[in-house]
């Protein structure tokens, strides 16, 4: 698995052809104004469910943190005409987002959203324990463990979070987002060994993680976007899939992939946001895609900042870890594969 690349994005870069995607999508945009100048302040707080991870395309900004123009905080500035500040980066914790991000935002901020909390709650390494075979794996403890976390530690570190976010950005609408289920009760994956009952409670996990995040958006006076019933049926497996299994680069596995942005969370999160789904057409997709170059160049400005997320990456069953657990367990590895 080592020696991956993640393929950076091409964009078109002729005014005249960011002028026609944009007017095709149905805004007003002045010859020679970059996308990203028009419109009113938002900004996309959060981790790599915010950022775009799953979707492989991404601005060079100058950090890990993968941002994408096919992202649901591209998309629904480019069909709004918002003025995008995509500070959402893979890995971010809510310490990340208070210490890295919070400063984007002011009293002119108009719109924000953010995905924040699973990384806290140590998401990636339950579901990296929980691709082991049964024999090797300690799934239900490393649950227990993260709902141990978002029970008793979450709850607090959210409402000083968002107490600080309205503080920042008085006069914004504020849209917390949540987390989909990954699974719908099968492993179709050659190299995860997910039982059904490995997948149900960490879909558990994932609704207790958006209940605990919705109750604190609520008391903050936020709306809360919950997208479990939108990917119904776009799970790891689903056809057609709106979540990523394990893929190739690694980082992509286990998140929304472009259809998961485009049809699953920028309709679900514009709602509330702007008071109407907005569908991420063609031309938005294009007019998005088109912002990447000045994106990328607003995100350079933190990127001394960012250099400090690292992103989470689920770790999948080495050879060399199973031979490792199997000599621990007094299993016969080649004898186990053979028959699974």
């Amino acid at each position: 698995m080592n020696g991956f690349t993640f393929r950076l994005s091409t964009v078109r870069l002729a005014v005249s052809l960011t002028s026609i995607a944009l007017l095709g999508a149905g805004l007003a945009v002045a010859p020679g104004s970059p996308a990203s100048a028009a419109g009113e302040p938002y900004v996309a707080l959060g981790d790599s469910y915010s950022s775009g991870v799953g979707t492989r395309t991404y601005i060079n900004d100058g950090s890990n943190c993968m941002r994408s123009t096919l992202a649901y905080p591209s998309l629904v500035a480019a069909a709004k005409s918002y003025s995008l500040n995509f500070r959402a980066c893979s890995g971010a914790v809510v310490a990340d987002v208070t210490n890295s991000q919070l400063s984007a935002l002011s009293s002119s901020t108009r719109y924000v959203t953010i995905s924040v909390g699973g990384n806290d709650a140590g998401f990636v390494d339950v579901i990296t324990e929980c691709a082991l075979p049964a024999w090797a794996s300690d799934c239900a403890g490393a649950v227990a463990g993260a709902q141990n976390y978002i029970r008793n530690t979450l709850p607090a570190s959210l409402g000083t979070l968002y107490s600080r976010i309205r503080s920042a950005a008085p006069s914004a609408k504020v849209v917390v987002v949540g987390y989909p289920k990954l699974f719908m009760g099968e492993d179709c994956n050659a190299l995860t060994w997910f039982s059904p009952q490995d997948e149900a409670i960490l879909n558990d996990t994932a609704v207790l993680l958006n209940n605990t995040t919705a109750a604190r958006a609520s008391a903050a006076g936020f709306s809360y976007v919950n997208p479990i019933s939108r990917f119904t049926g776009h799970a790891v497996c689903d056809n057609p899939e709106w979540v990523n299994g394990l893929s190739n680069p690694i980082a992509e596995s286990y998140h929304a992939n472009t259809a998961g942005h485009r049809d699953g969370y920028t309709p679900l999160v514009s709602s509330p946001l702007t008071g109407a789904a907005v569908t991420a057409t063609p031309a938005v997709v294009t007019a998005a895609e088109a912002t990447g170059p000045a994106q990328a160049a607003k995100q350079r400005k933190y990127a001394a900042l960012d250099r400090h997320i690292e992103p989470k990456v689920f770790q999948p069953p080495t050879r060399e870890r199973l031979e490792k657990l199997a000599d621990q367990h007094g299993v016969d590895l080649d004898a186990w594969l053979a028959t699974h």
